[in-house]
């Protein structure tokens, strides 16, 4: 509004740091300027269907702009943006001009009012007086009783306080909290590493022990005034918002219109060198989304993505999102460093949100409902043990991707890019649209991948592999319809783009690609088309025949290619009609089958008789060789997910001693088999057995032949003492469940 002060602050990062700016640029905003500032503010939020905006008018002073002129301003703003979004007007003053006729003002457009006070008279007094000396507490204080007053309460938005360790921190907050504010926000001084923040000899982080005797009160207290700094904290901990730019990782949001009509980054980055926050973009002749393609803008939406190498893997980054950006200030690396107050900010969140302590035992965030344990041990199973297994697996899968997100050692740094943008795209989606995130982690072939990147197979190529976290990125916004632009990995000329499908492109080791409206497209003219993830929607199964995936490859045998037209549809009808059949001829064994199913990969065919397998790693998948009998096709599915079964099984419970090398005869295998092996065997064949006992008559031979396997074997397993109380429990359900009762 107005780029002149009538106060003469000594910490004021606008007159006093390194740009000096404000020279050069009109005193004040003109009402053309304000006019087209509202145009390209409305354009904006109507392009992004925006359900609001945030206008807030500063300074310098801005009531130095006078009353007649800011009605003029305000007029000028509500006409254009009001009529597309909800407009939330704030200024932010001073407070020594403000009186009733301007608190009338702002009441007739709904004007919310900050203002700045540091504390006592004595804290105040250090920094913020006029150009002649005189102290500015008295015409503060008599404003915000003015706002404290029934009649412009509603106006009362807030104090804003400037941290200075020369002030006694519990002074100045009884001081703010007198003054009954609606929220309060404790402000670091502005500093970076080229002139970093005054600190006494010998303290290590003495901003943090100054925030936190304010922390402690506040919260003796019981937090009598929201504070943003803390209540940032809390919400960026447990994974909601910041309130503030200074902490977190959201994208920024924020951008400067001075007084000339000129677009600029934060004001804050004033304080880092002369035109730090310079776009070269006006309101006249640029828009906002021009804008926010400017690098140093573009760089603050990125996130995790957008910090130093440091930030990214400090255990706080979440929290903190490596503090205010013109804090991170530094000669010869510009904005990529942590911030010159890093130490302080890990002190400060470590004591606001402490860790667990080691003696704590840890929860058990997964366990099996009530009975489902025996019927797990009986055969089928229930649906809700299948969720609760797929939970428990799914939440290994998000540490194993955070895991991946975290290595470092890149060599090809396009790559290590364009998985830094993949998980900076993944976080923020799974922000706003978590369910969807979480279909996509519960893919089996996620977590396949994710293992395979952190215990690297001789030979692979790791930064290929670990860049697929920009591929898992797009997959997430194709479904779910947001927008995105990201660098991803080629792979044998394919992106893959997990549950999505894949697209093929020309030669390069990566490609750009952009997903609007829930469709990907590659920036290539001459990309050779789209290949959809196949997937099976009948009355039972709901799956993926996942003949695309890159990290499908870990069964024991070989994976088949994608599968031609022909074939697909072979697939289709003998998978859908086999989820019928089951559901149809043995309904508990369909409904779990149904609800726990996420992938079925296409083996190679053999000519030795039925081949199928599982992979522990890929938890939800069976991968199989078609057979040509609808019979074979039941039996391998009923088969396979039995180890799918057991596999979640025994990543919640311990049925045998890990260290035993016993070794049994079965009558399914000629090799002796391990004790894990032998559980898989039996529980394998139970279900087979259950198969053939449901479709009865001459089928009854086949069933006494598995029943007896079944029961013979567990008691050879039983005798071998390698099992625990829960494994012995196990085993004897298994046996049971081979009664014809």
């Amino acid at each position: 509004m107005h780029g002149r002060c009538n106060l003469a602050c000594d910490h004021c990062y606008v007159y006093e740091h390194a740009d000096q700016s404000w020279r050069a640029k009109p005193k004040a905003i003109s009402l053309p300027t304000a006019a087209t500032a509202g145009w390209r503010i409305a354009q904006h939020a109507a392009a992004h269907n925006l359900p609001s905006v945030h206008v807030i008018l500063h300074g310098g002073e801005p009531l130095l702009l006078g009353r007649e002129e800011m009605r003029g301003v305000l007029s000028a703003l509500t006409t254009r943006i009001v009529p597309v979004t909800k407009l939330d007007l704030r200024i932010h003053t001073n407070g020594v001009l403000l009186d009733e006729q301007w608190c009338e003002l702002f009441a007739e457009f709904g004007v919310r009012v900050g203002v700045s006070l540091d504390g006592d008279r004595a804290a105040n007094d250090v920094h913020r007086r006029y150009a002649d000396g005189r102290s500015s507490f008295d015409d503060v204080l008599r404003a915000l009783a003015l706002l404290r007053t029934p009649r412009f309460r509603q106006l009362y938005a807030g104090i804003l306080c400037t941290v200075d360790l020369a002030n006694d921190p519990e002074a100045v907050y009884a001081a703010l909290v007198a003054e009954r504010p609606s929220r309060l926000d404790l402000l670091l001084p502005h500093a970076t590493w080229e002139n970093p923040p005054g600190r006494p000899a010998g303290a290590a982080h003495p901003y943090a022990d100054w925030l936190l005797r304010v922390y402690r009160r506040w919260t003796a207290d019981g937090r009598p005034v929201p504070i943003r700094l803390f209540d940032s904290v809390v919400s960026a901990a447990g994974g909601g918002p910041s309130w503030t730019e200074s902490l977190g990782l959201d994208p920024a949001d924020l951008l400067v219109i001075e007084t000339d009509g000129s677009w600029e980054q934060t004001d804050s980055m004033k304080t880092a060198y002369d035109g730090a926050p310079a776009t070269g973009m006006n309101v006249r002749t640029h828009s906002v989304d021009e804008v926010a393609r400017h690098p140093g803008v573009a760089t603050r939406q990125r996130g995790l993505a957008g910090l130093c190498a440091t930030c990214q893997a400090c255990p706080v980054v979440r929290i903190c999102g490596g503090g205010l950006y013109s804090h991170r200030y530094r000669a010869g690396t510009g904005f990529d460093n942590p911030s010159v107050y890093c130490l302080d900010l890990m002190t400060l969140i470590n004591e606001i949100v402490p860790r667990p302590r080691a003696a704590t035992p840890p929860r058990t965030p997964h366990e099996l409902p009530d009975g489902a344990f025996d019927a797990l041990a009986a055969g089928p199973g229930t649906v809700a043990a299948i969720a609760t297994m797929a939970q428990a697996r799914q939440s290994v899968t998000r540490a194993l991707v955070a895991a991946v997100a975290a290595e470092a050692g890149w060599r090809d740094q396009d790559l290590r890019q364009a998985a830094a943008d993949g998980w900076a795209m993944l976080c923020a989606l799974d922000a706003r649209q978590p369910e969807i995130v979480a279909d996509l982690f519960a893919h089996p072939y996620t977590a396949a991948w994710a293992i395979r990147c952190l215990r690297p197979p001789a030979g692979a190529d790791r930064d290929l592999d670990r860049a697929h976290l920009a591929c898992l990125a797009v997959a997430a916004a194709i479904r779910t319809a947001e927008p995105a632009d990201l660098v991803v990995p080629v792979r044998d000329g394919y992106v893959f783009l997990p549950t999505a499908g894949a697209i093929s492109v020309p030669a390069g080791r990566t490609a750009l690609i952009g997903v609007t409206g829930g469709r990907a497209h590659v920036s290539a003219p001459d990309h050779g088309g789209w290949l959809p993830a196949r997937r099976i929607s009948g009355p039972v199964l709901h799956t993926i025949v996942e003949d695309l995936d890159p990290f499908r490859d870990c069964q024991n045998w070989a994976v088949a290619g994608r599968l031609a037209e022909p074939e697909w549809r072979i697939w289709h009808t003998a998978l859908d009609g086999s989820g019928r059949r089951l559901h149809r001829e043995l309904p508990a064994y369909g409904a779990v089958l149904a609800a726990g199913l996420r992938a079925v990969v296409p083996l190679q065919p053999s000519a030795g008789g039925m081949r199928s397998s599982t992979a522990r790693q890929a938890h939800g998948a069976v991968a199989l060789a078609l057979p040509a009998e609808a019979h074979a096709v039941d039996e391998l599915l009923i088969h396979e997910f039995q180890h799918v079964k057991l596999n979640g099984l025994l990543d919640m419970y311990e049925l045998f001693d890990p260290a035993s090398t016993e070794r049994l005869k079965v009558p399914w295998r000629d090799d002796p088999r391990p004790v894990e092996g032998v559980l898989h065997g039996i529980y394998a064949h139970l279900a087979v057995s259950h198969y053939w006992r449901a479709r009865g008559g001459a089928h009854r031979q086949k069933y006494l032949r598995y029943r007896s396997w079944v029961r013979g074997a567990a008691e050879a397993l039983a005798a071998t003492g390698a099992l625990t109380k829960q494994g012995e429990r196990f085993v004897a359900g298994m046996v049971c469940g081979t009664d014809d009762g």
